[in-house]
């Protein structure tokens, strides 16, 4: 509660959830090794998800900006069974997306970042740096909660329902330029939309 701005809900991720947002992992087409980053990870319920389907060359980062859920996370994977095969692959990064890479950029990003709490500017700021870092033909997976728009319409001060307007005009203009697909995740706390890019291969 202390840091809802960053943090975006008070309940973790459902299973159904983190199923739908690791989809290009767990069904993808071959066994080519993946490189996969992890915006805004929390406390680790869709990091659990991504170890389980992790090859055995996949690497993933796992980047959370705040310190004591990092912390938190860095010691679930040291310590969850679920991460025994892919450990040694594992990195946690105590920083924002805008500042992790790598070279060669990543196959896949997940992304559990609140955007409806951020300013439009925030928003662009973290899809420009997705894209960059992401490989030709990479994939980015992410949600929103459904109704919240909605909802602020009608409970909170004008200028917030205002920000959050506008940064849901830049989440849609990623979705309209390289959307693959949406689906709806009724089983969690809220219900969210998930959201599926891709980047072009030229």
């Amino acid at each position: 509660m202390r840091t809802f701005r960053a943090t975006g809900s008070v309940v973790p991720s459902s299973p159904a959830l983190a199923a739908a947002l690791t989809r290009h992992l767990s069904d993808r087409p071959g066994p080519a090794p993946m490189a996969i980053m992890e915006g805004g990870a929390g406390t680790g319920p869709v990091s659990r998800a991504i170890a389980r389907h992790m090859g055995p060359e996949d690497t993933a980062d796992l980047v959370e900006t705040n310190a004591e859920m990092a912390a938190h996370l860095q010691g679930l994977v040291e310590s969850d069974a679920v991460f025994d095969g892919a450990r040694d692959r594992i990195r946690v990064h105590a920083a924002p997306v805008e500042e992790v890479s790598r070279d060669g950029g990543y196959d896949l990003i997940i992304s559990g970042l609140p955007f409806a709490n951020f300013t439009a500017e925030e928003v662009r700021g973290v899809f420009e740096h997705y894209f960059d870092v992401l490989k030709p033909g990479g994939r980015l997976s992410f949600f929103g909660y459904l109704y919240t728009k909605e909802v602020k319409a009608v409970i909170a001060p004008r200028e917030d329902y205002l920000r959050q307007a506008r940064s849901g005009w830049v989440v849609e203009e990623y979705v309209n330029r390289y959307g693959t697909a949406t689906e709806k995740v009724v089983a969690n706390v809220p219900p969210a939309w998930i959201h599926h890019l891709r980047k072009p291969l030229d």
